[in-house]
């Protein structure tokens, strides 16, 4: 199989019968062998109904997987990621804003110029300036001096990626906007960008709010960590920990020797003391935060396992 379509989608009951054809009309000209994987994130209003519809009338190509729940998008591209069968995969969004006319390019990124991912830059959008577009270039800018990688719209939903890409990284939490700098932690380090259509929202309400700024941060401190420290956590911890007790028990031993120098000096009133005390203290607590990490590797096995309550054209 050429393609598979990843799309994530949450209440777009709207767009989707004309997404799916739109898309199958590029394939068609362009005689892809492909699937459209529709990923329904907990959706409460009719859009099962459709991809059921859809399925029903082509069911070659349309495949559905409905969560009983919302989790999110990065759980649905996880899910969809484990039931791709193409050689390349394209991520995109359900609410028409990003085109199919645009698949053929990024596919050929991937296949002839040897992208391991290729993400999507709207270059031109037509978001809210001050609530979306100036807080993303924030966003992108933070991330891309603390990530290394140079792309202008980490968080653009429209991206291409090698079969054996999607199937070696894990995309959870809220981990979606950062898809690309969990790549190149995985080693997919050849990553590149093409500037693609943005289109007005023509259905429904954007179903992103302002606080996925504040998480987004918080999520690019999570992921570096992470990257860098999530198989040797004792390095981080070890290190900080060592150096917090080194400082400590320096400190323990000149008060020591002003003692014995002075027994009438008095330690206890004195600020080296505490800081002394304190530094030991969270020296041994990073020490044994970092054996626990090592113990603990990353975290539950159970972390990428969701609910879903029907699939369609799956196994």
């Amino acid at each position: 199989m050429d393609l598979s379509i990843v799309i994530p989608l949450l209440n777009e009951e709207e767009s989707l019968p004309e997404l799916c054809s739109w898309i199958n009309k590029v394939m068609t000209e362009h005689q892809f062998s492909y699937e459209v994987i529709l990923v329904d994130d907990g959706s409460t209003d009719n859009s099962w109904a459709v991809i059921s519809n859809l399925q029903a009338k082509d069911p070659v190509h349309i495949k559905g997987i409905k969560f009983q729940r919302n989790y999110g998008k990065s759980a649905a591209l996880n899910e969809g990621f484990r039931a791709t069968q193409g050689n390349v995969v394209i991520t995109m969004d359900a609410d028409l804003q990003d085109s199919p006319d645009e698949i053929p390019g990024l596919n050929k990124m991937i296949v002839e110029d040897g992208f391991d991912l290729v993400s999507g830059w709207k270059k031109k959008r037509y978001d809210n300036t001050l609530t979306k577009n100036l807080p993303s270039k924030l966003f992108n800018a933070a991330t891309r001096k603390v990530s290394g990688i140079y792309l202008h719209d980490f968080n653009c939903g429209l991206k291409a990626y090698r079969k054996k890409t999607v199937k070696s990284i894990e995309v959870y939490g809220e981990m979606h906007r950062y898809i690309p700098v969990i790549a190149k932690w995985a080693g997919f380090t050849k990553i590149g960008e093409k500037v693609v259509e943005h289109r007005a929202r023509k259905y429904g309400v954007t179903k992103f709010g302002l606080n996925r700024f504040v998480n987004g941060f918080l999520d690019l401190a999570s992921i570096t960590f992470v990257g860098k420290y999530g198989k040797k956590p004792m390095h981080f911890f070890g290190l900080w920990g060592s150096l917090c007790f080194l400082l400590g028990f320096t400190s323990s031993a000149y008060l020591i020797v002003t003692k014995i120098v002075d027994p009438d000096v008095s330690l206890s009133n004195r600020p080296i003391f505490f800081i002394a005390l304190t530094a030991m203290i969270i020296g041994s607590q990073l020490f044994l935060a970092g054996f626990l990490g090592e113990l603990i590797s990353r975290s539950s096995a159970a972390r990428n396992q969701y609910l879903v309550e029907e699939k369609l054209g799956l196994g």
